[in-house]
């Protein structure tokens, strides 16, 4: 077994229903078929809910499957790895590069440079989850309604313990895993005319794919430094985002323990923890059909998704 540890999918081997799988190497094995004593071994939902005793589990049987069994990896379908989070928080405006290339738009616009200042508390905005997120190799349908929909590459924080008023330097514990999430969002919906409100958060982010999600959950367990991991975008081959976690604005712990003094945090729950400079909107760069985004992010796989026309 390879020394990362195994890697937790969801998966279709065929014309069957989506299952959870464990990856070790290129291989993906039913985690139905290699732990027991699991309630609901056929779901990662499921196993992020009894996480604390799913993932001694899994580990332990990722270190003695049959490499001859199970699924090649080649042979399967990935999903979306977590069918569906019941919620997906999304951090905005929070990597230190992405704020100094908005401020320079708000200049050229303004011609005043908007506060640079660390603000107090993280803001967040929420997506549709099961109208979504889709999984790697998934087709993302642009909505017929934008001409100008972005991408943001970001780091998701998959939460493995029901928890409550987080303190900081515990909030780690509650993490099971890690996720790469595509924050699709439609600029040219940003703001409603005649609205007194300000941003149109549903009408910018939320929409049908828009939320491309995996390829797969990296067990907390294998990740270092979550504060410290590179991220990188291409749109057809082309690098658009190159930064590091380490520019958070608000760090990881900072975002939890903010959530979870205002409700609870529920296994599956993911946080879309911001995304670094590198999107398209100040260059006027907007995704077309038949682009290719791909994004990595260190230790936690690829996730590539091809835009596709909205025909429904």
């Amino acid at each position: 077994m390879s020394d990362s540890g195994y890697r937790l999918v969801s998966f279709r081997a065929g014309k069957s229903a989506p299952r959870a799988g464990i990856k070790v190497g290129e291989r993906i094995y039913p985690v139905a078929d290699c732990t027991k004593g699991l309630t609901d071994p056929n779901s990662v939902l499921g196993i992020l809910r009894e996480w604390d005793k799913a993932h001694p589990a899994l580990d332990a049987a990722a270190r003695s499957v049959d490499a001859k069994g199970g699924f090649a990896l080649s042979d399967v379908t990935l999903t979306a790895p977590i069918l569906y989070p019941g919620a997906l928080y999304c951090a905005g405006a929070n990597y230190w590069d992405h704020l100094e290339e908005m401020a320079e738009i708000a200049k050229r616009v303004t011609g005043k440079a908007p506060s640079m200042q660390k603000a107090a508390d993280p803001y967040f905005f929420m997506k549709n989850t099961a109208g979504g997120i889709i999984g790697t190799d998934t087709p993302a349908r642009l909505p017929s309604f934008s001409k100008q929909v972005d991408w943001e590459a970001e780091l998701g924080v998959v939460i493995g313990r029901e928890c409550r008023h987080v303190a900081e330097d515990k909030a780690f514990d509650v993490v099971a895993g890690y996720v790469i999430v595509n924050d699709l969002s439609a600029r040219d919906l940003m703001k409603r005319e005649g609205s007194p409100f300000g941003m149109d958060w549903i009408g910018q982010k939320c929409f049908e794919d828009a939320a491309p999600m995996g390829p797969w959950l990296t067990p907390a367990a294998y990740v270092k430094d979550a504060n410290n991991l590179a991220i990188k975008l291409w749109v057809n081959g082309a690098l658009k985002q190159d930064s590091n976690t380490a520019k958070l604005v608000h760090g990881i712990a900072e975002q939890i323990a903010y959530l979870s003094r205002h409700f609870t945090l529920f296994p599956g729950d993911v946080i879309a923890t911001g995304t670094p400079a590198g999107v398209g909107l100040p260059r006027g760069e907007f995704l077309k059909v038949g682009d290719e985004v791909k994004i990595e992010v260190e230790g936690c796989g690829t996730l590539v998704n091809r835009m596709a026309a909205d025909s429904r």
